[in-house]
């Protein structure tokens, strides 16, 4: 930890936990610490009934991440605690989705290597438009391995391909058309973009939100009949909860609905 000072700081307010990764003089690099901060913090926003929704940015305004601190690549401990450190970076991002709350990249600047990891698994992406984001490793002589497993869940084959071959970056504009983000605007802009999005999440329903999102990571690899029987089940469970009740309600009265998130 660098000064004393945390590497990710917690700020939660008007429904929403930001998660800022605090290590702007290293480009926002991903350190052991940072891995296990974010972890932790994203635990502690899924327990706090007052955050509908979790946005993860970086500090500053150049850098949102810029992957793995290769300073540290060696690590301590010898190479299986070296391993163990890897293998939690994976444990983030699978966290990132398994999160019972939306989450929302607000990407201030490049996001590479394993920071563009972090945009893909968050559900939804924002970048100020001077950012850029890909996956450099190959020209260190190193292979973006583990993001490569959301890669190719966003973008095609020859495109993801492409991507990690070359290392070459994309434009925010770029990456925006081939899926990687949702929303590019001026930097100035993106903290208004952030509120209206956000604003948007937090008015749904939190417990049908965590229903339909774990529905959609479970069906993404499953085989298409599976997938279809899958999903049938859980429209099932769907129509049961108080919330879809008194959605269905609500549109037959022409009011809005007023959620329990239950």
């Amino acid at each position: 930890m660098e000064a004393g000072e945390s590497v990710v700081r917690y700020e939660a307010e008007g429904g929403q936990a930001r998660l800022i990764i605090h290590r702007e003089r290293a480009r926002n690099a991903l350190s052991p610490e940072v891995v296990h901060g974010l972890l932790e913090a994203l635990t502690r926003a899924e327990a706090d009934p007052a955050v509908r929704v979790v946005v993860l940015t970086g500090a500053g305004e150049r850098v949102f991440c810029a992957g793995g601190d290769l300073g540290q690549l060696g690590g301590e401990g010898g190479f299986l605690a070296t391993h163990e450190g890897r293998r939690a970076y994976g444990q983030l991002l699978l966290r990132l989705q398994d999160v019972r709350k939306p989450t929302v990249a607000r990407v201030n600047g490049h996001a590479l290597a394993g920071g563009l990891g972090l945009v893909l698994a968050c559900d939804l992406a924002v970048a100020a438009e001077h950012a850029e984001l890909g996956t450099p490793e190959i020209d260190v002589g190193l292979f973006p391995m583990m993001m490569m497993a959301l890669l190719h869940r966003h973008v095609g084959r020859k495109r993801a391909l492409e991507m990690v071959l070359t290392g070459e970056r994309l434009s925010a504009r770029d990456a925006l058309a081939l899926g990687l983000l949702n929303r590019v605007v001026p930097a100035e802009g993106l903290d208004t973009a952030m509120a209206e999005l956000v604003g948007k999440l937090a008015g749904k329903s939190q417990a049908v939100l965590a229903l339909g999102r774990r529905a959609f990571f479970t069906a993404e690899d499953l085989p298409l009949p599976a997938a279809l029987e899958y999903l049938s089940s859980q429209l099932s469970l769907n129509v049961l909860a108080e919330d879809a009740a008194e959605g269905i309600s609500a549109f037959r009265e022409k009011r809005p609905p007023k959620w329990n998130d239950r």
